[in-house]
């Protein structure tokens, strides 16, 4: 797939040309990789496990050979440059810091290798030290450091020698919810105070969405869509996309009429949706449709929408700032609508039967998401 961007005055950094992975020579890992990520920019590779996004960035790195294709790092191709001659920072889940050294020490290391001088060498580490708030522990031990501390301590070494390239490969997996949200803003904070390229895999799409300039959704060896996040949200390619990404309510239909930018589509219930066509066949052809639960309005709410069904709500899921009401709609009984608490009616309880409707343009007619 053939996923480049051109914007004027945006260098590409990096350049992937049909590129191919396989381990045993009959399955593709990564299908046909074709990728411009420009300098500067925050990319993120989300997706399932197996679906391609670490062995791309481990290509990258050097730890892994493509099986065909050429990548280029700043024009030239780098397919047979060790890792070490890349110029590229690394930065992993389990922080791959040196036990025996100080934090000092372990910061200092990428200095000594790269022949820079002893004093450039103190500059460079108290500087980054400090750019990761922790400007005092440079005499200790990593074994002597929380979680979060030794992730600093290794996105710290991973910048200390000024690479004009950085890949993060789950760096935040194996810290705990409020630690990690607090270091997405850090790095992503860093990135923009420092200019530096990052490539970031996760699987997390909200950290993904949190984080990046674009991310691109990786599936079964090749990436389904590449967008900011903003539009992959809103605006998903495919049923993978806007199954993957953020939460969504799935119907399965056939397509009745199209044209005109708008299409009807009929359900096993006998429904007529109007729908907004993103991916579809011909008239006949079976679609599904993809609505987000916060697009969807309940009760007097609903009159105004191109699209009533009735729907009997199963349970109220209370989070703080909204509430997720779970309800029976169209033959589903996993339908979500996503309430602000400000809204919602308190009257309302389960087994209640209540309009609900949303408006055309925000329910996407897409391809069959196979399971």
């Amino acid at each position: 797939m053939s996923v480049t961007r051109t914007t004027p005055n945006n260098e590409t950094l990096v350049r992937f040309r049909g590129i191919q992975k396989s381990y045993d020579g009959e399955t593709l890992i990564v299908k046909d990789l074709n990728l411009d990520i420009e300098k500067g920019e925050f990319l993120t590779l989300l997706g399932p496990s197996g679906s391609g996004k670490t062995t791309s960035l481990m290509m990258l790195a050097g730890f892994e050979m493509p099986t065909a294709g050429e990548i280029q790092l700043g024009g030239k191709a780098i397919n047979n440059l060790p890792p070490h001659k890349r110029g590229i920072g690394m930065v992993f889940q389990n922080y791959a810091l040196f036990p025996h050294m100080t934090v000092a020490e372990n910061l200092a290391f990428p200095l000594s290798v790269r022949r820079i001088g002893k004093d450039e060498r103190q500059k460079r580490v108290n500087r980054a030290l400090e750019m990761v708030q922790l400007g005092s522990f440079g005499g200790r031990y990593p074994n002597q450091l929380s979680g979060g501390q030794q992730q600093r301590v290794a996105l710290a070494r991973a910048l200390v020698f000024e690479p004009e390239l950085v890949l993060m490969d789950e760096p935040l997996g194996a810290l705990d919810k409020q630690l990690r949200e607090h270091m997405q803003m850090e790095i992503k904070h860093l990135h923009q105070s420092l200019g530096v390229t990052v490539v970031y895999v996760t699987h997390d799409q909200s950290e993904a969405l949190t984080m990046s300039d674009r991310v691109a959704v990786f599936h079964q060896g090749e990436i389904q869509q590449i967008a900011a996040p903003r539009t992959l949200y809103e605006e998903p390619h495919n049923a993978f996309v806007a199954q993957f990404i953020g939460e969504n309510n799935r119907l399965s239909g056939t397509l009745q009429r199209l044209g005109n930018g708008e299409c009807a589509v009929k359900l096993a219930g006998g429904e007529q949706i109007q729908a907004l066509p993103v991916k579809v066949g011909q008239v006949g052809e079976p679609v599904s449709l993809s609505i987000r639960p916060e697009r969807i309005r309940l009760g007097a709410a609903s009159t105004a929408c191109t699209n009533q069904v009735p729907g009997k709500i199963e349970e109220f899921i209370y989070l703080g700032d909204h509430v997720r009401i779970r309800m029976q709609v169209c033959g589903r009984d996993d339908f979500i609508v996503k309430q602000p608490i400000a809204e919602l009616d308190t009257s309302l309880k389960p087994g209640d039967t209540v309009a609900l409707g949303w408006q055309a343009e925000h329910i996407r007619a897409l391809d069959p998401l196979t399971e």
